[in-house]
């Protein structure tokens, strides 16, 4: 379970700020490639990751009858995706055929679910958008998944959008883009992430009342960095 106080930093953090906490960690290749969120105006997307992975589709054995089947594993995993955690699918980074479509996505909306993301893509794309619940993709796509993609496995490691993906690592959204942060260090890059964000939002400042990054941006410079200690005293006491 995510702490509510460790979910309220990343819920202001930006994604590209939680890319460079985890860099400084030697973490370079965790922001999936190729997906952008169909409504860029909803906050962002927090919550612990819950897995689909899919194989390519074998004709014999993924005709439309298998959606009859309760324990279909699409199926069980909408069902049983906990509240609150980001239903993420691996589709091989293959949008030609849906990862799922507008009734899926509501149905992990109304169950509290955090938000959705796939390497691949949705159908019913329009109507998902309008939905109040964060989703990514790569692109639209009509046809039903089974054309293209066999659900096999629920709540296992999976690859989505280059990015390897365990149950329980940290997902995070923006309007860029999807971070995953490994669940055994949420805590550690949450403290990065909240220094940093305080940080840049004091550089911000400066930079719009005309300061020169140099010795700023990194703080290099020995009266910047006196300056910057005055200014968090300052707001720390405002607080």
């Amino acid at each position: 379970m995510l702490k509510n106080n460790i979910k309220d930093i990343f819920f202001q953090s930006s994604v590209a700020t939680i890319c460079t906490a985890l860099f400084k960690r030697g973490l370079r290749n965790q922001f999936i490639q190729g997906i952008s969120p169909l409504n860029p105006n909803l906050p962002n997307m927090v919550g612990l990751a819950y897995t689909l992975r899919y194989i390519p589709a074998r004709e014999d054995l993924n005709a439309l009858e298998v959606f009859k089947n309760p324990k279909h594993p699409q199926r069980l995993a909408i069902e049983e995706c906990p509240k609150d955690y980001v239903m993420i699918f691996d589709s091989r980074k293959d949008p030609r055929a849906a990862s799922a479509g507008a009734i899926l996505i509501t149905r992990l909306m109304v169950r509290g679910c955090a938000g959705v993301v796939t390497d691949g893509g949705f159908r019913d794309s329009n109507e998902i958008r309008n939905l109040q619940i964060p989703t990514y993709h790569n692109r639209p796509s009509s046809p039903t998944n089974l054309t293209l993609h066999q659900a096999l496995d629920t709540n296992v490691p999976i690859g989505c959008g280059d990015v390897a993906v365990w149950p329980g690592d940290l997902i995070v959204g923006d309007q860029e883009g999807v971070v995953v942060v490994p669940s055994k260090i949420i805590k550690e890059i949450s403290d990065e992430v909240k220094s940093m964000t305080i940080y840049e939002d004091y550089v911000i400042e400066k930079v719009r009342n005309g300061s020169s990054i140099k010795g700023l941006y990194p703080l290099t410079d020995k009266q910047e960095k006196i300056d910057f200690e005055n200014w968090l005293n300052i707001n720390s006491n405002n607080d």
